[in-house]
């Protein structure tokens, strides 16, 4: 008997986000096939057209329906769904739409054709002797290139020695991501604003200040929705997440301001049939909203948050969207009141030891109720030898809570952090000697 399940494939799927998708509502009707791995799609150097090929083998060799393809990853998941759907026939927004979020310096254009919640920003000329600042770009800044991942090659500057060191660094790693991000630029008809600018190009903009926040919301047929507003704690001094928390306990007028931006840019960008994830920051001082960036895809590192308080994981508007479903989330429906990843850090390097096997991480999972844990490095490796490290530190574990008070977030974060018992060896050579908190 053919089976009725709808096949849906899943661009780097991986262990830690099976679970969540199989908690979708309907997942009973679904079969959740892999296509490409984690590692051929974020390590070492990337070649778009060697992953199409490879995937589209694959797809080619599937003898049921191929009813979705869907990610939850940034480049080049991100820009693959739209390519392989156009090539498949199956549900999503378009390869441009994608291309105008991801690629920071013309998301930059867009957005501010709609919106003056944008820093000052301008190119940087990496080939220049001494590289200098964008005219009318001032000091505290952030270097970052057009493409990149978890924060990587991202610096923050304050002078002009601390601008020319970032830049040495952007020189060397650009290539990585930014020659096949230049391929896909080559794909489509650019607008005369981005004529010639390519993908090895680096952003300046201001810093920003303020409570980060993200919200989280996906476009169908046309209509914008925003279903979740989620604050985001930094390190005490620094510019590396501590955690995101749901929901936000910002004010609603100020929730529905980021509502408003969120909808007039991405009908800007012409985004459609897809999620999305739009970083902020709002400065209680002077009531301002600033964009940071757009994310075409919703977090899969929300999932867990959005089931521990809603009901359901995010995951589901991605696959209703992909299967021409309605994407609507329940609300307030789940076990606990708020929610938090927690990015379990160290900021210094070192050889990490007594990394608890999946075992011992179940025992402290049931042993805390509300929480799950994902520990990030493997026994005796090297934390800078661990990929999508931000400039600035390493990450240790990402530990899930739930609970009915930001306390209790907090105590179940303590509880875990010390079972984890996780120890390091600082004084091996190599890698980074120490990270600035």
């Amino acid at each position: 008997m053919e089976d009725s399940r709808a096949n849906i494939f899943v661009l780097g799927l991986d262990e830690a986000n099976l679970p969540t998708l199989r908690a979708v509502p309907g997942a009973e009707g679904y079969r959740f096939h892999p296509l490409l791995t984690v590692e051929e799609l974020q390590q070492g150097e990337v070649s778009v057209e060697d992953l199409l090929a490879k995937a589209e083998r694959a797809l080619d060799a599937f003898e049921g329906r191929i009813d979705a393809i869907v990610g939850y990853w940034d480049f080049p998941v991100s820009t693959l769904i739209p390519i392989l759907a156009e090539r498949y026939g199956t549900r999503s927004t378009s390869l441009e739409s994608v291309v105008k979020c991801e690629h920071k310096y013309w998301s930059r254009l867009e957005q501010e054709k709609v919106t003056d919640a944008v820093p000052r920003f301008g190119r940087v000329d990496l080939e220049a002797d001494p590289p200098r600042p964008p005219e009318g770009v001032r000091y505290p800044m952030w270097l970052k290139p057009a493409l990149s991942y978890s924060s990587e090659l991202a610096f923050g500057v304050k002078n002009d020695a601390e601008f020319r060191e970032a830049v040495a660094e952007i020189r060397e790693g650009i290539a990585r991501v930014g020659r096949p991000f230049t391929w896909i630029l080559d794909q489509l008809d650019l607008p005369p604003e981005m004529a010639g600018v390519g993908g090895e190009v680096c952003l300046a903009e201001e810093s920003l200040s303020g409570i980060q926040v993200a919200v989280e919301g996906y476009v169908h047929q046309g209509e914008v929705t925003v279903y979740g507003v989620l604050d985001s704690i930094n390190y005490p001094d620094s510019s590396s997440f501590l955690r995101h928390q749901y929901p936000s306990m910002l004010p609603e007028p100020v929730r529905q301001r980021l509502h408003d931006v969120s909808e007039r840019v991405m009908r800007q960008i012409g985004m459609d049939t897809a999620t999305f994830s739009i970083e902020y920051f709002y400065d209680p001082g002077t009531d301002d909203i600033n964009l940071l960036e757009i994310n075409p895809r919703h977090s899969q590192s929300h999932a867990e948050l959005f089931e521990y308080v809603d009901g359901v994981p995010n995951h589901h508007c991605m696959v209703a969207l992909a299967l021409g479903q309605d994407p609507a989330l329940p609300n307030r429906q789940g076990t606990y009141r708020a929610a938090a990843k927690w990015y379990y850090r160290w900021f210094a390097d070192g050889v990490v030891h007594h990394v608890p096997d999946r075992e011992q991480l179940d025992a402290i999972e049931e042993e805390i109720p509300g929480v799950r844990v994902d520990v990030v490095p493997e026994e005796a490796q090297r934390l800078s030898d661990v990929d999508q490290q931000d400039s600035y530190s390493y990450e240790l574990a990402h530990i899930f809570t739930g609970g009915d008070s930001e306390a209790e977030l907090q105590e179940k974060y303590d509880r875990c952090v010390a079972a984890l018992r996780l120890a390091f060896d600082k004084t091996s050579p190599g890698g980074r000697d120490q990270k600035n908190a």
